[in-house]
């Protein structure tokens, strides 16, 4: 758990809808509201972490409530355009639970975070073990009832622990389902988790579960 003593207790808060940042994924932004381009000078000029957190239904627009569970990631990548928007990318390093916030004198949240149950995120990714052949018809049968297209051959080639938690930021989950797969103990557990999702969206097609 120590390895986590280094991501801060205090972290500057990016609330999304419908986004998660995994563990070792990379999220591209475009950001342009004036409190967020205020909390990245602020990230720039201090540790580079920000923590990417979905919003939940409650609240108001400008403060709305917070799901429990998010994800510290790190700045690496910043580029100003000439419209005054940053383009960043983080890179998520390690998933938190929100057990509060700082009273901070800034436009943006900031949270209280704490790493201790998520300290294995610190640790290289281990491949999964399961039937992908399993997995790419459960994914084929529900991109095509949602008409979503897909680079299949890149899903059958990529190591599946790639498949799973890229899946999970990309495909179209509701903001729910994301923070389940979010929440999973680890990519098997998340491949678990997804294939259930998947199941319970396909049984409740025409066509019935993939066995």
């Amino acid at each position: 758990m120590s390895k986590t003593r280094t991501l801060p207790d205090e972290l500057p808060l990016f609330p999304l809808g419908g986004t998660i940042l995994l563990p070792g994924e990379r999220l591209p932004l475009n950001v342009f509201e004036p409190r967020y381009l205020n909390m990245l000078d602020d990230v720039r000029a201090g540790d580079g972490f920000i923590g990417i957190i979905q919003v939940r239904p409650g609240g108001t627009p400008d403060r709305p409530v917070l799901a429990g569970v998010g994800t510290a990631g790190r700045l690496d990548h910043f580029e100003e355009t000439d419209d005054g928007r940053y383009l960043i990318a983080l890179t998520g390093v390690c998933r938190f639970v929100l057990t509060g916030e700082v009273k901070a004198q800034t436009p943006y949240r900031v949270a209280q975070a704490n790493y201790g149950p998520f300290f294995t995120d610190i640790e290289p990714r281990r491949e999964v073990e399961a039937d992908r052949t399993r997995l790419i018809r459960m994914l084929q049968a529900w991109f095509q009832s949602e008409h979503v297209a897909a680079d299949w051959e890149s899903v059958a080639e990529a190591p599946l622990v790639t498949v799973v938690d890229q899946l999970s930021m990309s495909a179209p989950f509701g903001a729910l389902d994301r923070q389940r797969l979010l929440e999973a103990a680890d990519s098997a557990a998340r491949l678990g988790e997804m294939e259930a999702i998947l199941a319970e969206r396909l049984a409740g097609g025409a066509g019935g579960p993939v066995q």
